[in-house]
């Protein structure tokens, strides 16, 4: 997690240590002792930065959302209409997700197992997402382009959740399939509805959305391959250790 440009440090290579031990065997399970054997150092060095388990996984949580934050902003803040800039955070969201599986895992899965944490932590950081989506959707509202009789917070909201719910299954999956693709069918759902005749945003019309690995047993052709695949029922509340060779 260091900045570009830049070795590494102490700290830098504490948090992505974690992001390894945390997505490989659980936040709970998880040791410092093993953070600090994963990072190379003495299992107190880790208490010169953070003074707990629960304070590393804060660390991770807020550093991860300061930059998500920040590119967000940035893409609010374009002239682009409403929908274009939605259609953007969405697409970025993805490819973080993409880019980082272990650390996805850690913010969708592991964070999750800490109610106590989530309710002291994340509350600050995802109201401020949220209030970035709304404002785009007030924007869109203002311009008569979405709906005005709805809440913007309340879709946001919704919004949200959707994306949540993609990263979710994407770092559950064994597949990896086009997360990128995925995000667009959602926001274009959002938009259009499911009325028939309208082409997904950035999407061919019967354009598949699983790309790196072919459909399982039993799956057919048309609308339910282009389907995001369901997490195994043996999938633990964990969720899948993604290996180090994935990383």
């Amino acid at each position: 997690m260091a900045s570009r440009g830049r070795a590494p440090d102490k700290r830098d290579r504490i948090l992505q240590a974690a992001i390894n031990v945390f997505a490989e065997k659980g936040f709970f399970v998880a040791r410092v002792a093993d953070v600090a054997r994963e990072a190379g150092v003495a299992d107190g060095t880790i208490y010169l930065y953070f003074k707990s388990k629960e304070a590393l996984l804060q660390g991770l949580f807020e550093e991860s959302m300061d930059r998500v934050l920040v590119w967000m902003r940035e893409l609010a803040a374009s002239q682009a209409p409403p929908s274009e800039r939605l259609l953007a955070i969405f697409e970025r969201y993805a490819q973080f997700t993409e880019d980082e599986p272990r650390l996805a895992e850690v913010l969708t899965v592991q964070l999750r197992e800490s109610g106590k944490l989530m309710a002291e932590i994340a509350s600050q950081k995802f109201g401020e997402f949220l209030q970035i989506l709304t404002a785009i959707i007030e924007d869109g509202q203002r311009r008569g382009h979405f709906r005005a009789d709805l809440r913007a917070r309340t879709v946001a909201r919704v919004m949200y959740g959707a994306l949540d719910e993609l990263s979710l299954s994407w770092v559950m999956s064994d597949a990896r399939w086009a997360l990128s693709a995925a995000t667009r069918e959602v926001l274009d759902v959002f938009l259009h509805g499911i009325v028939a005749g309208r082409p997904v945003l950035g999407v061919p019309a019967g354009a598949e959305l699983i790309t790196a690995e072919p459909p399982g047993p039993g799956a057919t052709k048309g609308e339910d391959a282009t389907l995001p695949p369901a997490p195994s029922p043996a999938a633990s509340a964990q969720g899948r250790r993604i290996s180090r060779s994935n990383a």
